[in-house]
């Protein structure tokens, strides 16, 4: 497999607070990495890092080999990053459908998503097309951000805190959708703070604290050793 994302030695800041001090991590092809961790370790920023919202200060961030640190969001995405927020930002009060056309008509990549095939993803949003998107629940904001952002056929898809305040039935529901984004061959980053809901979609993960990386290593390590996983988020 190839790197499709690398991070070298990322520093990052808001302002005078520094929040990454040298993050390395990368990404290879059709892999789903997952970036555990507590509240303000940092994986929000890393995020932000990648997508240009927070450029880094040091270090370097490529994309399929070719350095895009500093690049502005748009230019970001138009070369196949697709970036999920946490506070996910539909527009409320636009339909369901009309929140997928908008995502359309800026699209500049082609490929396999059209709203056809966000609905046959998601058939929730199929039922609700016609709904506005301030009348949605949690989770069916969270599928509609999806189908959003699919919508632009990106080639690494960031999804931050995916899982986070939905009802546990969501969850499940929202992690089974993940998981046949994943066995599509789609490249995933994750942010999440839900250790279950990570170990069950991740290959590899990386543990962050206080703005560095702590560990590293396979899923699997880590869900055969409950001890370790207790150790690593304890903090």
């Amino acid at each position: 497999m190839s790197a499709l994302l690398e991070l070298e030695d990322v520093h990052t800041s808001y302002g005078l607070s520094r929040v990454l001090f040298g993050i390395s991590l990368n990404v290879d092809e059709g892999e789903c990495v997952c970036l555990l961790g507590r509240n303000g370790v940092g994986k929000t920023t890393t995020m932000r890092s990648v997508m240009g919202l927070t450029p880094p200060s040091a270090g370097k961030v490529r994309f399929r080999a070719r350095d895009i640190t500093g690049w502005p969001p748009n230019r970001i995405a138009r070369a196949g990053i697709g970036f999920v927020p946490e506070d996910r930002r539909i527009f409320a009060e636009l339909s369901v459908w009309e929140n997928l056309d908008v995502a359309r008509h800026a699209a500049t990549r082609t490929g396999h998503w059209t709203i056809e095939a966000v609905f046959d993803l998601f058939p929730v949003l199929a039922n609700l097309r016609d709904r506005q998107g301030g009348f949605l629940s949690g989770g069916e904001q969270q599928m509609l951000t999806i189908a959003r952002t699919l919508m632009g056929n990106p080639d690494l898809l960031l999804l931050d805190e995916p899982s986070e305040g939905l009802a546990p039935l969501v969850v499940d529901a929202l992690l089974a959708k993940i998981g046949e984004l994943k066995a599509q061959g789609l490249t995933i980053l994750m942010a999440e703070q839900g250790v279950d809901f990570s170990l069950a979609l991740a290959d590899r993960v990386y543990v962050l604290e206080k703005g560095a990386v702590r560990f590293t290593g396979a899923a699997a390590a880590l869900k055969s050793d409950p001890a370790l996983v207790d150790r690593l988020m304890a903090v």
